[in-house]
């Protein structure tokens, strides 16, 4: 797989620009953090796959290359475990609606939320 010829994170958007050969894609950290290619999010197998809820805000800190062949993103909430190659990072960004979709399909088949949990009794309506 060719290297991508640029690779920008926007921190207001929260969105990691990936260009290849005359294509770019804006993709989420939501999305980059939920479809994360390690063991510890997607398991073993599509079974296993573990549905990551309440990250609608997380971010990238920091991109590490990995040899020539794929990215290590480190999000804010301490995840740092997946290597991203440059194949997967252009398989998000061409069919960014469908993985959109299934990940919000699975939010509501669970019940669950894109937002993040708030401790009790740390909500404070008049902050």
């Amino acid at each position: 797989m060719q290297q991508p010829r640029k690779i920008i994170y926007h921190k207001k958007s929260r969105t990691l620009e990936v260009s290849f050969d005359g294509t770019a894609s804006a993709i989420p950290a939501e999305l980059l953090r939920v479809y994360s290619p390690s063991a510890e999010v997607r398991g073993h197998g599509a079974e296993q796959r573990k549905l990551e809820t309440g990250k609608k805000y997380v971010a990238i800190k920091k991109i590490e290359p990995v040899g020539n062949y794929a990215v290590r993103l480190i999000f804010d909430d301490g995840h740092d475990s997946g290597l991203y190659a440059w194949d997967y990072l252009r398989e998000l960004g061409e069919n960014l609606d469908s993985y959109w979709q299934e990940y919000l399909a699975d939010l509501k088949a669970a019940n669950a939320s894109r937002l993040p949990t708030i401790p009790v009794g740390q909500w404070n309506p008049k902050a």
